[in-house]
């Protein structure tokens, strides 16, 4: 039988299997007090064990259509995530037994602080503009993530190279609400157009991607 860290190895390959672009692991205890956890005065996990299985998609932007947000429904991305999510909780337990289940996107209904688990699971690197930077995809990567009942070493991943390194504030200058104006982001002015967005009226909402589209790491050409 595997050990716990090669069931991990394997639930990361099944996952890009199923159709995540990315995928990386994290001791569930490391999110308690992740830094968004600390900054918004609440526990990161409702869980102290375990491993968060940590997926990525890319929103590719040729097809915008994945990022169009439906109220009561998400977004399509979200929904493929959600499959992948389900798809490799019942797998590993068919497989080996575990015990693992796709947890809920937002927090307030027991959700995780998905950029930090990503980070934390070195899947990339939080950027200036307050999203996850990913190698060959830059931020263009949207989240979720499933728990499994498996122990994983508490360790830091490699930290890398600054991915906005050299960059000339293309996020910053995009931006249509000016969260950046103290030359830091503002996380209040970047919500006040997404809350605008949801009370439109609209039954689909395109949402700002306004910094995430100029930003040129992962930029393929």
């Amino acid at each position: 039988m595997p050990n716990d860290q090669e069931i991990i190895g394997a639930a990361i390959r099944k996952a890009c299997e199923l159709g995540a672009d990315v995928a990386g692991a994290v001791a569930a205890a490391r999110l308690i007090d992740c830094p968004s956890a600390v900054a918004e005065k609440r526990p990161g996990s409702e869980e102290d064990r375990g491993t968060y299985i940590v997926l990525g998609l890319s929103h590719d932007p040729g097809h915008p259509e994945l990022d169009l947000w439906e109220p009561g429904r998400g977004t399509p991305g979200d929904r493929i995530l959600g499959k992948i999510g389900k798809e490799l909780a019942r797998w590993l337990q068919k497989e080996y037994g575990t015990s693992a289940r796709l947890i809920p996107y937002r927090i307030e209904e027991g959700g995780i602080y998905l950029k930090d688990a990503a980070s934390l699971a070195g899947i990339g690197r939080m950027g200036r503009s307050n999203l996850i930077i990913v190698p060959g995809y830059g931020p263009r990567v949207r989240f979720r993530a499933v728990w499994a009942d498996l122990d994983s070493p508490d360790v830091e991943p490699p930290e890398g190279d600054d991915p906005c390194t050299g960059c000339e504030n293309s996020c910053a200058r995009a931006c249509p609400m000016d969260a950046f104006s103290t030359g830091r982001f503002s996380r209040t002015r970047c919500l006040a157009r997404m809350d605008a967005d949801r009370n439109s009226g609209r039954e689909r909402i395109d949402h700002c991607r306004a910094c995430e589209l100029a930003c040129p790491a992962g930029d393929k050409g």
